[in-house]
């Protein structure tokens, strides 16, 4: 457990606002959804007196914020995972994860998440929501993941995420060669049929891609993708939906492509590689204490770093 106190008193700018909002602002290290939950549970008082959520501050007011934060995660959850730990001070981790490895316990994958692997590693985590994970790697997708180890580096992270001010480079390869980078800019949504599935559809959320070519090989071509935003298998989608799925990537139309007169080995590597081809490269953001702009790497996975070798000398040869 932690013990969070402070008290602010309410500046006439903010007169007329209601109270969760005056709050938000008064103490923005903290989530207005965690301020609206302390303020129903009398953690956060107005003038010393509990109050709704909703109540309309005049100004002058002393609002006294003593709340105890309980664990989020269950610390007996804890086990040792496989994953780099890149970079980690006070305020956060930068985690290299494997593919291979889930990132939230859910129906199926109970346990030998990287959440488990996070709370083995520092248990301070079990206080954060999901062991304090930013955002998400799907399960054989490889690479850099941003982790906040307090709840003031939680939201400061989260909203430069929403704000697009985080960078996320990924490296891939793709079935097909393409002529040349290009923006994708089309929304993505669940798949009506295949519900675990994504799509792009009309009535999706904005989804955008800024994908540029690094390599081209005789039947494929190795790329950097770039975020903008941050859909559920963006990626994926959005490479499928353009005709060049990832390679390994059967759910998104992957179809094993081998180049014509590939030799046995080149052959054994494309159909040996059973996951999406696809690296989280590069980190970069502002530190959320220091406001320092900051940027990590991680290097290529031994699996796909074969992937490209055997392609060029496929190419070159």
């Amino acid at each position: 457990m932690s013990d969070v106190s402070r008290q602010s008193t309410v500046p006439p700018e903010l007169a007329g606002e209601r109270v969760d909002k005056a709050a938000a602002v008064l103490f923005d290290e903290f989530s207005r959804a965690a301020l609206t939950g302390w303020i129903q549970a009398g953690a956060l008082t107005v003038d010393g007196s509990q109050v709704k959520p909703r109540i309309k501050v005049l100004g002058g007011e002393l609002l006294v914020l003593k709340a105890r934060i309980e664990p989020r995660e269950d610390w007996q959850a804890a086990e040792s995972v496989p994953f780099d730990v890149v970079y980690e001070d006070d305020d956060l981790l930068v985690i290299n994860k494997p593919a291979g490895v889930v990132v939230h316990p859910g129906a199926g994958n109970p346990s030998g998440t990287l959440v488990n692997g996070l709370l083995a590693h520092r248990r301070a985590l079990e206080l954060m929501p999901r062991a304090g994970i930013v955002h998400r790697l799907d399960k054989d997708t490889s690479g850099l993941l941003l982790v906040a180890a307090d709840l003031t580096a939680h939201k400061r992270l989260v909203d430069a995420l929403q704000a697009r001010k985080i960078t996320r480079a990924y490296l891939a390869l793709v079935e097909g060669v393409m002529v040349g980078g290009r923006d994708i800019d089309r929304p993505i949504g669940r798949d009506p049929v295949r519900r675990t599935l994504q799509r792009v559809r009309d009535d999706g959320r904005p989804a955008l891609t800024r994908v540029r070519v690094a390599d081209r090989y005789r039947s494929h071509t190795l790329i950097r993708a770039e975020l903008e935003t941050g859909r559920t298998h963006q990626i994926r989608v959005h490479m499928s939906s353009i005709g060049h799925p990832l390679v390994g990537d059967s759910r998104y139309g992957a179809r094993g492509r081998i180049p014509p007169g590939a030799d046995t080995r080149l052959i054994d590597v494309i159909r040996g590689f059973d996951r999406q081809a696809l690296h989280a490269e590069r980190l970069a953001f502002d530190h959320p204490r220091s406001g320092e702009a900051v940027s990590f790497q991680a290097p290529i996975p031994a699996d796909m770093a074969a992937l490209i070798l055997a392609l060029k000398a496929d190419t070159n040869g």
